[in-house]
């Protein structure tokens, strides 16, 4: 049962108290075994060189990150480069420079808009030992520049992954925006579904012609399969289930439907850290969008991926996108999606971006290090586990309420982690004294989540222990943990560094009649573990 939660003068008058029943065996609502490297990232095809670096000067500090995330879920995250730039650049057989970019700040003043790529461009690919790529090429430039631009780069890209290094190919960035975005129309207004498709299928074609030529064996072993139809979402000027039936996988090199999900915009009117992050309803009306879809398009037995995601379109919006209210947001969404089907998350980011995971290197407008929104994926890469050792499913356990939900991992057909996020926005800058005081001078609310297992069962356990994601508050952007733990750039070079100051090592008993509790304070998540 769930107990209302009493207010009085805008404070939590007493404790509220949230009990659970579950069973041991997967719930019915169990979403199918995850596909490894469900942490993912998208990395912006303009700020790519940035974030791995080249073979003369890697950037270690990426790698590392990247690394925390192979221990904790059995695999590396699957990079995608691409994003709008990548159907900005053009390719220039003699430039020197990885990357030219020029800036129009009336389209963006995030990325450049113009862009040339030189072939060191592809030198980045270098960097990451044992990380596999999605590389996205342009398709919003027609023409002999757009022609000559893939005649150019697929050599080099499939030279540079080869077979070990690909994981998928992308064509185009979000192309149901190419004829109404606001960064300026690159298709006429009367092309459709059809035309979109005559067009994917001549130029991935041409990809196919240039790539068995120049790198047969990703083609024999079968390495050339596409992300795909790369759409910004559910509603816009192509239609996701119209496209699939004026046969999109005609050539049958689709391996995943790739569909963009941001929760809401940078600039729109009324967006609040509460109210649209801080929010499960929120994600919940979010992701279900996509999931009519995924049930539409269940005739192509293809996995449904978000290839691009995050918080706020436009780049996301500071004291939001980079706030630990948003790392918060970051864990519920990655499992609600993971517990709803949603095969694959690519979280993007790029330099300077305010929702990015971490900054890659030192600019007049940020400073390199480890963002608020790591933490979540290391939360979420934690609850998932070691993806490649066992069947892991999640459940959604719906607690109904907008402030809070819990989730459920499932290892081989047993319960073995409970994740509980609390979404209650709390202040911890209150008049400015950063001192996690809140109004009045009362303490930082909590609430407890008690989980009633069957007590027969619940005496083979071993153990029972609690892993924290904590901050002084939802607002906060630093001296944030998971389980006591830090991956600040300061510190170890990202590297985990357990810090003397916050707890671990929590430990729970289960009563007699196999309860389990746990109290989280306002704005704070923790996974239970179950050992067995």
């Amino acid at each position: 049962m769930l107990l209302p939660r009493v207010v009085a003068g805008g404070l939590l008058a007493q404790v509220a108290v949230c009990t659970i029943s579950l069973s041991i065996a997967p719930a019915k609502n169990a979403s199918k075994p995850l596909l490894e490297s469900f942490v993912s990232y998208s990395i912006e095809f303009s700020s790519f060189p940035d974030f791995a670096g080249n073979s003369t000067q890697p950037n270690d500090f990426s790698y590392t990150l990247l690394n925390n995330l192979r221990d904790l879920q059995g695999s590396y995250p699957i990079i995608r480069v691409g994003g709008n730039t990548e159907d900005y650049a053009t390719f220039n057989g003699s430039q020197s420079d990885a990357l030219i970019g020029s800036f129009n700040f009336n389209r963006s003043k995030d990325y450049p808009t113009t862009i040339s790529i030189g072939p060191s461009y592809f030198d980045s690919y270098s960097t990451w030992p044992g990380v596999t790529y999605v590389h996205g090429f342009n398709l919003g430039k027609n023409g002999s520049a757009g022609h000559d631009t893939l005649v150019g780069t697929v050599p080099l890209v499939c030279k540079a992954l080869g077979v070990n290094k690909t994981a998928y190919w992308e064509l185009g960035n979000e192309p149901d925006l190419f004829k109404t975005s606001s960064q300026g129309p690159v298709r006429p207004s009367w092309w459709n579904e059809t035309y979109y498709v005559q067009e994917w299928l001549n130029k991935t074609g041409l990809i196919r012609q240039l790539v068995q030529q120049n790198c047969p064996d990703v083609i024999s072993q079968g390495k050339f399969k596409f992300y795909s139809p790369n759409f910004a979402g559910t509603s816009n000027s192509l239609n996701m289930i119209t496209t699939w039936k004026a046969g999109l996988d005609a050539d049958k090199d689709i391996a995943f439907i790739d569909s963009h999900n941001y929760i809401g915009g940078a600039t729109q009117p009324g967006v609040t850290l509460q109210g649209t992050l801080m929010n499960h309803t929120s994600t919940v009306l979010s992701i279900n969008k996509h999931l009519n879809e995924t049930r539409l398009l269940a005739y192509t037995g293809l996995p449904y991926i978000l290839g691009e995601t995050n918080s706020l379109y436009n780049e996301g919006a500071p004291g939001l996108s980079n706030s630990f209210g948003a790392a918060l947001w970051g864990v519920d969404f990655n499992l609600y999606c993971a517990a709803t089907g949603i095969a694959r998350v690519h979280m993007h980011q790029g330099t300077n971006y305010r929702y990015q995971s971490w900054q890659p290197i030192d600019t007049v407008n940020a400073t390199k290090g480890t963002k608020a929104p790591y933490y979540g994926n290391i939360m979420v890469a934690s609850f998932l586990g070691n993806l490649t050792a066992g069947n892991v499913s999640i459940a959604d356990f719906e607690l109904g309420n907008i402030h809070q939900n819990a989730y459920g991992a499932y290892v081989d057909d047993r319960l073995e982690r409970i994740a509980i996020i609390q979404l209650t926005a709390y202040n911890s800058t209150f008049n400015g004294s950063g001192s996690g005081v809140a109004i009045n001078s009362k303490p930082r609310p909590s609430e407890t989540f008690s989980f009633q297992l069957p007590a027969a069962q619940v005496t083979a356990l071993k153990g029972i222990n609690v892993q924290r994601l904590l901050a002084n508050g939802s607002d906060a952007i630093t001296g944030i943990t998971f389980d006591g733990i830090s991956y600040n750039l300061e510190l170890e070079g990202g590297k985990p560094v357990k810090m003397n100051n916050v707890t671990s090592g929590e430990v729970l008993t289960a009563a007699q009649n196999g309860t389990i509790s746990v109290t989280l304070p306002w704005s704070s998540a923790a996974i239970i573990n179950l050992q067995w």
